[in-house]
């Protein structure tokens, strides 16, 4: 890992009524549009889906980080959410998102350390520790056997 502080740019285009493009170096470019509930097509990521998106997505890379240096042994996750977005105070603003996530862990695995990597793993995600919004997390594992 290279040193603090990371920069990350990202590039958006968009005439006045089209999508948007995002891109960023090296990256395929990404098309957005709004999502329904603000009049777009919903047939296309938008900020919101995106945000959404990108907590499930640390949220999984953190568990992989986290089993990795504890030594679990897992063949899969799977991470659902389910964010609300909220006009509170006048500001819309995301206010919940609760994390829904089933493991499957190798034959022999201590439930209670998977338990234990998968709240880790929400404690350290970087993207969910940067937003205002309250988190729940529900777990299920399976042991293979």
């Amino acid at each position: 890992m290279t040193p603090f502080p990371h920069t990350y740019r990202v590039e958006a285009v968009s005439t006045r009524d089209g999508a948007v493009t995002l891109s960023s170096v090296g990256l395929p470019a990404l098309v957005t549009q709004p999502p329904a509930e603000f009049g777009g097509p919903g047939d296309a990521w938008s900020p919101e889906t995106l945000l959404t998106g990108a907590i499930a997505d640390c949220y999984v890379l953190s568990f992989r980080a986290v089993a990795r240096a504890s030594g679990l042994s897992w063949s899969s996750i799977r991470c659902d959410i389910d964010a609300t977005l909220d006009r509170v105070d006048g500001i819309t603003r995301f206010t919940r998102y609760a994390l829904n996530v089933q493991l499957q862990a190798a034959a022999g695995t201590d439930p209670d350390a998977a338990e234990k990597a998968l709240h880790k793993a929400k404690k350290v995600c970087l993207i969910s520790n940067s937003l205002s919004a309250e988190g729940a997390l529900a777990t299920t594992i399976s042991i293979d056997g």
